[in-house]
């Protein structure tokens, strides 16, 4: 017999509940009255067949059941969050959800048909949510097929552990994501290791805000197989991204191993919820894998090359908003240059004095003559080292500003050369733009032409207006031009996101196009999907 429990405290009262058998007889006569030969035949099974199941043990026990699970979830392996949490919930005496006095809730007949419509269609095997074993073991329990080597009590626990498992792995999944970016892409570039070799700290490459499950939500997901709404609850959990649905719409027909991966991949990161909108405001998207940028506002869309970080030096992820420009600016040489490349030409004075180099000393701001400095000195971190503002300055004649952690910016360049390259990784992090100038334009808008024609000037393009026309006749000697105009601030700041597909549509024209992964990062995904392919 069955023994009772709390199912919000999860502990058993052992009051004995009405002994199940008949119940169950009825069973066999609902479910196993007809069953299969070794040939397919259909057959009616006989009264000594009843007679010998009378005499079968049947008593379900919230007892055994709960030493079965502890046994279970002591021999589970799989490493993904979702399976940890099971592993937890059982260990810590959860309750029942799907077993009840009267055998197994009808919530797991919904539940298994749904993954087996579902899981194929989005690329994902049944082994992974153990379909074909829930499956088998549900014949079992309906058909009440068992014995001393299928103990009803292990057949209950073992359907009790596997159908939580799938179910919080498909509806968690859909809804937040398999893989976590953070796991995943955070722990790719080793920045620091101990003595022995080992990892000790990564660099930082995934900073988008996403949504995270919360123990509250998983709970919320368990509460609704008794209230019987386990098909609604797998239903809401379905990404409703109409790029998602594009990706999936060519599942299908990708035979090819690679192209499918590339699928799969890319429609994980649209599993991904981003908190952040830009639906129906005007933003800027840069797609780091396809090194192009599209500024996109509601009535048009214009786009440019762009060179991002290189493989050693990747641009990160991140979503900010852009609010302020910045023109013939000052760049401040990271430390992560100055060690590694600045240091190399320490007393060098003509070396600095080319590139517009000046030293300073940090706190005072003091000036300092580089013939003095050693390489130590410079990577010391007690001196500060910019590059002046103007022609040949490393972070071309304007900056757009936006709050990171990474100290990274788009901004123009010195060496527009690298634009015409097919392959344009090539940056310390930074994403530098092909048409700076436009993209000013495109933040700060067209009403005031006197601005964009002082923009102009400032950066040595033609103005357009009479006003800026007169302006250069009575400035022929170029004085003063570079600041007619320093810093623009951008109101309201215009949402900006650096992103990484190598599948995606178009914002211009919605067709899907296709970019190579030059960081790898969808290799290091699709490993992280393998549990489920």
């Amino acid at each position: 017999m069955l023994y009772s429990e709390d199912r919000k405290s999860g502990k058993e009262d052992y009051r004995a509940i009405v002994a199940i058998l008949p119940a169950l007889l009825l069973a066999v006569f609902l479910f196993s009255a007809c069953s299969q030969n070794d040939d397919g035949q259909q057959r009616h099974r006989t009264v000594d067949e009843f007679s010998e199941l009378q005499k079968a043990d049947y008593a379900l026990s919230a007892q055994q059941i709960r030493r079965h699970l502890g046994h279970i979830s002591m021999s589970d392996r799989d490493s993904t969050f979702v399976d940890r949490r099971v592993r937890h919930y059982y260990r810590e005496g959860g309750a029942l959800i799907w077993v009840n006095r009267m055998g197994m809730n009808p919530q797991a007949d919904t539940l298994l048909q749904y993954l087996g419509d579902r899981l194929v269609a989005m690329g994902f095997s049944k082994e992974a949510f153990a379909l074909p074993l829930m499956r088998d073991l549900w014949k079992r329990c309906r058909q009440l097929d068992f014995d001393a080597q299928h103990d009803i009590n292990r057949v209950m626990a073992e359907m009790e552990y596997g159908l939580t498992k799938a179910y919080l792995r498909y509806a968690q999944g859909q809804r937040f994501g398999f893989v976590s970016p953070n796991a995943v892409l955070n722990r790719l570039d080793v920045r620091n290791r101990d003595t022995l070799g080992r990892p000790t700290d990564y660099r930082r490459l995934f900073d988008i805000d996403i949504e995270q499950p919360s123990p509250e939500y998983r709970l919320h997901l368990l509460a609704q197989v008794d209230s019987g709404r386990v098909g609604q609850c797998l239903r809401a959990s379905e990404p409703t991204d109409t790029i998602y649905a594009l990706l999936a719409d060519r599942l299908p027909a990708a035979t090819d191993k690679k192209a499918r991966q590339r699928l799969l991949v890319n429609m994980e990161r649209r599993r991904w919820r981003v908190r952040q909108s830009e639906s129906g405001r005007k933003h800027v998207f840069v797609n780091v894998a396809a090194q192009q940028l599209w500024a996109v506002a509601p009535d048009s869309i214009f786009t440019m090359r762009v060179v991002c970080g290189a493989r050693a030096t990747k641009t990160p992820l991140l979503n900010s908003a852009i609010n302020l420009i910045q023109v013939n600016p000052e760049w401040v040489i990271p430390m992560s240059i100055v060690s590694g490349e600045t240091s190399r030409h320490a007393g060098d004075s003509a070396y600095f004095a080319r590139r517009r180099y000046v030293v300073t000393r940090r706190g005072s701001g003091e000036r300092v003559a580089v013939k003095g400095l050693s390489a130590r000195d410079l990577s010391s971190g007690a001196y500060r080292i910019t590059q002046e503002g103007g022609v040949g300055n490393s972070l071309g004649r304007i900056i757009f500003r936006f709050p990171n952690d990474f100290s990274v910016y788009l901004h123009d360049t010195s060496s527009p050369g690298a634009f015409s390259n097919a392959s344009r990784a090539l940056s310390h992090g930074c994403v530098r733009v092909q048409r700076p100038f436009d993209l000013a334009r495109f933040m700060i808008g067209d009403d005031d032409e006197w601005l964009l024609d002082r923009l102009r000037i400032s950066m040595d393009l033609l103005p357009e207006t009479d006003q800026g026309r007169e302006y250069l006749e009575q400035h022929p000697d170029g004085q003063g031009h570079h600041r007619m105009v320093n810093a623009i601030g951008v109101k309201p700041a215009v949402p900006v996101s650096l992103d990484y597909y190598t599948i995606f549509p178009d914002p211009a024209t919605g067709q899907l196009d296709t970019w190579p992964d030059p960081y790898g990062y969808d290799s290091a995904i699709a490993l992280a999907l393998k549990p489920f392919l």
